[in-house]
């Protein structure tokens, strides 16, 4: 390995990268970072591809740039075999999530007014609601104590439950108050 972590891995390892990283994929429940342990085994304590600070420095980075949390994976990647390897990655661990996101929307769709179907979405739209009801409520958990804040939170829930009004005019008058100082 030089000092930059990269190597000059031949197609097998490549493929093994690949291989490795799609198999990871179907075990990510919770997003690619809950298979970081396993990543850290392979490229590192395995393959000896990246060093511990490397792999633990690739993540640091990747979480700490904005953008999706699974660009991590394009980073180890990359530091163990440059564009290649973050391809490899990167391909390997979306690729089989994204299949069968479009495969289960593709047969959901066509078969959409099937009870099982219907069961379903019925079924799992309390659910989302809770979660995005429990997520907006940590979010707003620092200002939880300020009137305007709950006042705007109120008016936003009311508009998005009375109106088919974009929720981006909400975020935007969100925003103009903020920075108006009024929260």
């Amino acid at each position: 390995m030089n000092e930059l972590g990269l190597h000059g891995l031949s197609a097998g390892d490549l493929f093994a990268l690949f291989s490795h990283f799609l198999m990871l994929s179907l075990l990510a429940v919770g997003g690619a970072i809950t298979t970081a342990p396993d990543m850290h085994r392979y490229v590192v304590g395995e393959r000896h591809w990246l060093s511990d600070d490397l792999f633990t420095a690739s993540v640091a980075l990747a979480q700490a740039a904005p953008g999706p949390n699974v660009l991590f994976v394009a980073v180890l990647g990359f530091n163990a075999a440059g564009l290649a390897g973050a391809a490899a990655t990167l391909l390997g661990i979306m690729l089989p999530s994204t299949t069968l996101a479009l495969w289960a929307t593709r047969w959901s769709h066509s078969r959409r007014d099937t009870l099982g179907v219907r069961a379903f979405k019925t079924g799992l739209a309390p659910l989302t609601l809770g979660l995005l009801l429990a997520t907006g409520w940590i979010l707003a958990d620092p200002v939880h104590d300020r009137p305007a804040a709950i006042v705007l939170i109120a008016v936003t829930v009311a508009v998005m439950l009375k109106t088919r009004l974009s929720p981006l005019w909400l975020v935007a008058l969100g925003a103009i108050v903020g920075a108006l100082g009024w929260i």
